[in-house]
């Protein structure tokens, strides 16, 4: 909800704004180097500070840009083992999974997705072991969750966004 949404109750969601090329310039640019600063963003996207910061802002303000983060070597953080787990669910019951599984640990992504199953969930945890107790009791104890299958990440490669 914006400032002015709040100021005036109005809960309705507003529409994105459009973004222009130097908005995607933008984007990429912290994608690929989320501690940029506004000079070397201006710079490289040839306009002055004072409009890259009031950009910047903007794309926070609408949330476009949900946060700012590091990318992170998870085995070398002592999370070595992965998993994407596909989850059947009750019907109707996303959002009170979905909640359930943003608590556990090591949850990295998580989708309502179409097809064989209704969730796709990756997570990291320090070892099989862990992986094992996250599954079979966190997961599985789960009222609305019927089943699951877990996929085991052998190597894994983030992309750079640009």
């Amino acid at each position: 909800m914006t400032a002015e949404q709040m100021a005036t109750g109005d809960a309705r969601p507003v529409p994105p704004r459009p973004l222009d090329e130097i908005d995607h310039d933008i984007l990429r640019i912290l994608q690929a180097e989320g501690r940029a600063s506004i000079r070397s963003v201006a710079e490289r996207v040839h306009v002055s500070r004072a409009n890259a910061y009031a950009r910047i802002n903007r794309l926070v303000e609408d949330s476009v840009i949900r946060g700012f983060t590091a990318r992170v070597d998870h085995e070398r953080a002592g999370q070595g083992a992965a998993a994407y787990i596909t989850l059947k669910i009750v019907q109707n019951s996303w959002r009170t999974v979905r909640e359930q599984l943003q608590q556990l640990p090591g949850a990295a992504h998580i989708a309502l997705v179409s097809g064989d199953f209704d969730v796709l969930l990756l997570v990291h945890t320090p070892d099989n072991r862990a992986l094992r107790e996250l599954v079979l009791t966190r997961i599985q104890s789960i009222p609305e969750v019927l089943s699951t299958r877990t996929l085991l990440v052998f190597e894994e490669t983030d992309l750079d966004p640009v």
